[in-house]
C-alpha cells in the first residue's frame, strides 16, 4: 500500500516573499518608533553580547595562535641559517688551525735549519710509527734514493729526535732518544761534563728520560743543557738532546743520574731533518783498537 505523499502546506516561495516583506516591516518599524523597540533591542543585545565576547575571544586566540606558528616558523629559519653559518665558520677555523700549525711547524724547521748550519739535511715527513702513542719508533717518507742512510741523525723541533736504523729507497725507519734500546753519549755544554742518555719509555710518560754516568763531581745544575758529545761515535757533536732537572748522588758516591727532558716533543712529531753527514768515528775507533 503506498503512502501518499503529505503536500506542503505553504509554498517556499510565499513564505520567502513573507519573511523578506517582514523584515522590511521590521527595519521601517525600527526606524519610525526606535523609543519603543528600544527594550528589545537591549535584550536582544544582551544575548548577543556574550556570544560576540566568546567570538572574539576565539578570534584572538586564532589569530595569537596564527601569529606564534609565523613568528616559530621565522625562528626556525633564523636558527637554521645561524647553524649553517657557524657551522660553516667552525670549518673555516679548523682549516686555518691546522694551516698555522702547518705553518709553525714550518717555522720550526727553518729555525732548526738555521741553528745547524753547517750540516747537510734532507726534510721528511712522518707517514707512520710502532704500536704506541710516542714516537719511538717511527717511518718517514724518505729513504736511499734522496740520500738517507743508516745511522744518520734526525733533528726536530728544538733538536735531536734519533737515528737512522734502517732505509729503503722510498722510506727510513728511526728509532728515537727514547727508546729503550737508545743511548746517546753526551754532555753538557756549559761545563763539557760527559754522560749517558738513556732511553726509557716508562719514565717518557712522566715527561722525560734517563741521565746516568754523570761525574760526581761535575758542576751542575737544574736546566743545564745537554748535547750529544764529541765521544759519541754515531752522533754528531753538538746536537741539543734536552735539559737536566732531578739531580741526584747514587748510593755508591762514585756518580750522579739526573732526569731529562727532552728537547723534542715526541708525542707530536710531523716533519723532521735527516743529517746526511754521518760522525766520522775513526779516529775514535783507532783510540779504542789501540787501548
Amino acid at each position: 500500500m503506498r503512502r501518499r505523499k503529505r503536500k506542503n502546506p505553504i509554498n517556499p516561495k510565499i513564505l520567502y516573499v513573507s519573511l523578506s516583506i517582514f523584515c522590511v516591516l521590521l527595519v521601517l518599524f525600527s526606524f519610525k518608533f526606535s523609543s519603543r523597540f528600544s527594550t528589545v533591542k537591549t535584550v536582544f543585545g544582551d544575548g548577543i553580547a556574550p556570544m560576540q565576547r566568546g567570538i572574539n575571544t576565539v578570534g584572538r586566540s586564532l589569530s595569537n595562535f596564527f601569529d606564534l606558528f609565523e613568528s616559530k616558523e621565522a625562528l626556525l629559519a633564523e636558527n637554521a641559517e645561524l647553524k649553517e653559518k657557524l657551522d660553516s665558520l667552525s670549518y673555516n677555523n679548523k682549516i686555518l688551525v691546522s694551516e698555522n700549525s702547518e705553518l709553525d711547524n714550518y717555522r720550526q724547521l727553518v729555525d732548526l735549519d738555521k741553528k745547524y748550519p753547517d750540516y747537510p739535511k734532507v726534510a721528511a715527513t712522518v707517514i707512520s710509527r710502532d704500536g704506541n702513542n710516542w714516537f719511538n719508533i717511527f717511518y718517514i717518507d724518505k729513504g736511499t734514493e734522496d740520500g738517507v742512510d743508516v745511522d744518520m741523525n734526525v733533528i726536530s723541533g728544538n733538536g735531536l729526535v734519533g737515528i737512522v736504523s734502517e732505509a729503503g729507497k722510498h722510506y727510513a725507519k728511526i728509532r728515537a732518544i727514547i727508546d729503550d734500546k737508545s743511548s746517546v753519549s753526551s754532555m753538557f755544554e756549559s761545563t763539557g761534563e760527559t754522560c749517558m742518555v738513556k732511553g726509557n719509555m716508562e719514565s717518557i710518560y712522566n715527561g722525560y728520560i734517563d741521565v746516568q754516568m754523570i761525574s760526581n763531581t761535575a758542576k751542575i745544575k737544574d736546566g743545564d743543557e745537554i748535547v750529544t758529545s764529541h765521544v759519541s761515535d754515531r752522533y754528531l757533536q753538538g746536537l741539543s738532546v734536552g735539559y737536566v732537572k732531578d739531580i741526584v748522588n747514587d748510593e755508591n758516591g762514585m756518580s750522579k743520574t739526573a732526569h731529562l727532558i727532552p728537547s723534542v716533543n715526541f708525542d707530536q712529531l710531523e716533519y723532521v731533518y735527516v743529517i746526511t753527514q754521518k760522525k766520522d768515528s775513526s779516529e775514535l775507533k783507532e783510540i779504542q783498537e789501540n787501548d
